[in-house]
């Protein structure tokens, strides 16, 4: 057993602090101490703190990567400026043996203060083309793993490598039964989970809503819309059960769950391929993102792992077409999800960040 610390971080959506969350136990158990850097409201503080009350969390300035004109643009340089000042601090407090970065805006000042500190920093990139943060990231990385093959023609050879999926041993652990309860439906039904994200999907929510009426008919309805996002004139509906945000009860839910409609984060996707759920992607449209989404979704219906809906398509009628389709050719898609890779454990992947910590 040893008493050195690590020091993880990632943040600003679900997303870029999932696989931190997945592994920090594995750290734990190895005997490294764990502390986590992310922003100051950000979401992870809110996941981080949850799921590990005792863990130290340190709160930096941080500013947003925009690739629009916003005013914001011209204070957030001295924001992230200020976040690598405070990075330095923690670093030469704490003396972390390597640093682990997810992603995330809040991730830039950490890797450049280790760099600068002389701390090995490794990232992980989970979409086919890597994200602004881990573009920006990557010259202060020692080595930089991915998730999809296909992601490292776009990465330098020497210090890449692809790990494929993590998924945390908490998933496999879920109760159909205690889904249910939860959620209060009967096993009379097969049952629709709905995932907008963490920020929730309006586009997905007014589909849903919109068809609710049809949709009850046959099935259970468990809907993550995301914060603030409730529709309180639905709350007592039969069949219908309604979320802002899951953390400790999703692997629950999504035993209870027959058929998954979601967005195309990298992470959740490869969550569904795990659990074999039959899955409907919407993936982000370019209008408000660099188009990750739609690369990831676009693999895996090629790969006959999903079914694809382009959110410029989403209306009443074309949701449920496409979820008709799916339930149609859920057989063939649990087939080739059987077939395929199976993910990495989080044990594996603090091995492979391990062999680049700094010998003492």
């Amino acid at each position: 057993m040893t008493n050195q610390t690590v020091i993880l971080t990632g943040g600003g959506t679900a997303g870029h602090v999932s696989l931190n969350q997945a592994i920090i136990p594995s750290f734990l158990e190895k005997g490294y101490e764990v502390h986590y850097i992310g922003s100051k409201e950000g979401i992870e503080k809110e996941i981080i703190g949850q799921a590990f009350p005792n863990m130290p969390y340190h709160p930096i300035s941080s500013g947003k990567l925009r690739r629009y004109f916003s005013m914001k643009n011209f204070t957030d340089p001295f924001r992230v400026l200020a976040g690598i000042s405070q990075a330095l601090s923690i670093m030469r407090r704490v003396k972390p043996v390597v640093v682990f970065s997810k992603g995330g805006f809040v991730s830039v000042p950490v890797v450049m203060a280790a760099k600068m500190s002389g701390i090995p920093v490794i990232a992980h990139e989970s979409d086919v083309t890597p994200g602004l943060a881990n573009k920006l990231a990557l010259p202060f990385a020692s080595h930089i793993f991915t998730v999809f093959k296909q992601t490292l023609k776009h990465l330098p050879a020497e210090k890449s490598a692809c790990t494929g999926s993590i998924i945390r041993p908490a998933l496999f652990e879920g109760s159909k039964e205690r889904g249910l309860q939860l959620c209060g439906f009967g096993a009379d039904k097969e049952t629709i989970m709905i995932m907008g994200g963490s920020q929730g999907s309006k586009f997905i929510n007014d589909a849903v809503r919109a068809n609710l009426v049809e949709l009850l008919k046959q099935y259970n309805i468990i809907h993550l819309c995301g914060k603030g996002h409730v529709d309180t004139a639905l709350v007592d509906l039969p069949s219908y059960k309604q979320f802002e945000y899951v953390t400790t009860e999703l692997p629950d839910l999504l035993h209870a769950t027959d058929y998954v409609v979601s967005r195309a984060g990298s992470n959740s996707i490869f969550e569904f391929l795990a659990l074999q759920k039959p899955m409907l992607l919407i993936p982000l449209s370019l209008e408000k993102s660099r188009g990750d989404q739609i690369l990831n979704a676009k693999l895996f219906f090629e790969q006959g792992l999903a079914e694809v809906l382009q959110e410029e398509e989403v209306n009443q009628q074309s949701f449920l077409k496409a979820l008709q389709l799916l339930e149609k050719h859920s057989d063939s898609l649990i087939k080739n999800m059987q077939e395929a890779e199976s993910p990495k454990t989080p044990d594996e992947m603090v091995d492979l960040i391990l062999q680049y910590a700094k010998t003492k």
